[in-house]
């Protein structure tokens, strides 16, 4: 068998952005170098100060380098019908492979990671960068950084593994069953083969056992490793650094979508964005006036009686009270969108024809407006929401007490047969914060199971 050992270096501007600007191949039969090509490439693009400072290679030394595609058909001749062999195999596969795709050729070839094989032949090691396991194996690196040197080096590398490989590591690394290839190289193969096919929420965690990422599957395994396939910038860096995967099984999707959301806001993970935000500012409520007028109306969360949603900014609860008033035709002044304005009009809205110019009556303006209040949030005052639980003698439940949130649980079947009140659930209860994206998953969840009923019913066709 033939291996090809790879390294290159790039302008280091992430996954997409990130482009060649050194090449090295070494043809490796397991014990002797068979050939060897390295080449500077032009990037067409700058590289940056820090990336020269770490590597050496200036704007200058590339500027009359060959362009990827001048070298492309001497790297896929020379590691055609190879195995491709590097340290932390899929940043330099992956790298490569774009390359090829930016010409519209698809490079495929089987792949070894020497940081995996490493951690399997020689356990134990404080670190395996290419660094520090060269100077625990007295492996000379002759020029640190460059591609050629680093390659050459991780040759070495590789041809103590195989020596050592008693247990037949490295083939079973190249059966195409055994994902080793796809794997994060920090992460042991134990730990996703482990892992359970059944609803709940994941934590990615670093070499320091950090959780950088949360998820939530109907699937954990299936949906961890979806993670080690996606080509995304985040999806990329976020696998090299995971070094460890722990879980939560929840027994239902929505179990697993409010606690992921609940570990999301109290953990803050690196890669996870979209629920990160720190706790709401603004809270949207509803009070009734002398003349019997429901008016909606926003104040900071403290005075704000029974708030029925809750938003980041003023900015957008206003945007949010537009719609409102917009979908069921409300006037603006009742909703605090303007004051201090003898006519009611807004500068996004039509002019309003309503109740505040005594054009209908107060009650079928309270009409839309109770409406309106029905189509935020939750709109239950006290629910239980029951799914599955984790096993099968116990449910799972989430719980609304007054329009709000309590957070979930679990009881045993025959418990819950015994309780009449959602009230008697909050004993049950893993209490959880409320919060906007709660109300959303919530909401989606309720609107969902109407819409189901309503098929079963027959009142809507599919």
């Amino acid at each position: 068998m033939k291996y090809t050992v790879v390294d290159i270096e790039t302008t280091g501007n992430g996954y997409k952005g990130q482009k060649i600007t050194e090449i090295s191949i070494f043809v490796f039969d397991g014990k002797k170098v068979l050939d060897e090509y390295t080449t500077l490439i032009n990037p067409e693009q700058n590289i940056p100060p820090f990336i020269t400072n770490l590597t050496g290679i200036t704007n200058a030394m590339v500027r009359n380098a060959p362009k990827f595609y001048e070298v492309a058909k001497k790297v896929e001749e020379i590691t055609k019908d190879t195995v491709f062999v590097a340290h932390n195999v899929n940043f330099d596969y992956n790298i490569i492979q774009a390359e090829f795709k930016s010409l519209g050729f698809d490079f495929k070839r089987k792949k070894l990671c020497t940081v995996r094989l490493t951690r399997k032949i020689i356990p134990g090691l404080k670190s395996y960068s290419l660094g520090n396991i060269c100077v625990d194996e007295n492996i000379v690196i002759n020029g640190r950084h460059r591609a050629k040197g680093d390659a050459e080096a991780t040759t070495e590398l590789f041809r103590r593994l195989i020596e050592r490989d008693d247990h037949f590591i490295i083939n079973s690394f190249l059966n195409p069953r055994s994902r080793q290839a796809t794997l994060p190289p920090l992460l042991d193969k134990k730990i996703v083969d482990n892992l359970p096919e059944e609803h709940g929420v994941y934590y990615f965690k670093n070499l320091a056992k950090e959780v950088i990422y949360v998820g939530k599957a109907n699937n954990i395994k299936q949906r961890v490793i979806s993670h080690f396939y996606d080509k995304k910038r985040k999806e990329q860096n976020m696998c090299l650094e995971t070094a460890d995967i722990s879980f939560t099984k929840t027994g239902s999707e929505l179990l697993a979508l409010l606690h992921e959301s609940a570990e999301i806001k109290h953990r803050y993970p690196k890669y996870n964005r979209a629920q990160r935000r720190a706790g709401e500012a603004v809270g949207l409520f509803s009070y009734e006036d002398q003349k019997g007028i429901i008016h909606l109306a926003y104040n900071r969360l403290k005075l704000a009686p029974n708030a029925m949603m809750k938003y980041y900014s003023v900015a957008e609860c206003r945007n949010h009270l537009e719609y409102l008033c917009k979908k069921f035709e409300l006037c603006p002044k009742y909703c605090h969108l303007q004051t201090n304005v003898s006519s009611c009009f807004h500068f996004q809205l039509k002019e309003c024809k309503g109740v505040c110019c005594d054009k209908e009556a107060v009650e079928d303006y309270n009409k839309r407006v109770r409406q309106a209040i029905k189509s935020v949030g939750i709109g239950a005052e006290n629910l239980v929401i029951k799914e599955k639980g984790r096993t099968k003698n116990e449910i799972g439940f989430a719980l609304i007490l007054d329009g709000i949130y309590r957070g979930f649980g679990y009881i045993d079947t025959l418990q819950a047969a015994q309780l009449d009140n959602p009230d008697e659930y909050q004993f049950f209860v893993q209490p959880k914060k409320d919060n906007k994206d709660i109300q959303r998953i919530i909401g989606a969840y309720l609107k969902k199971q109407e819409n189901l009923k309503a098929i079963e019913d027959g009142k809507i066709s599919i």
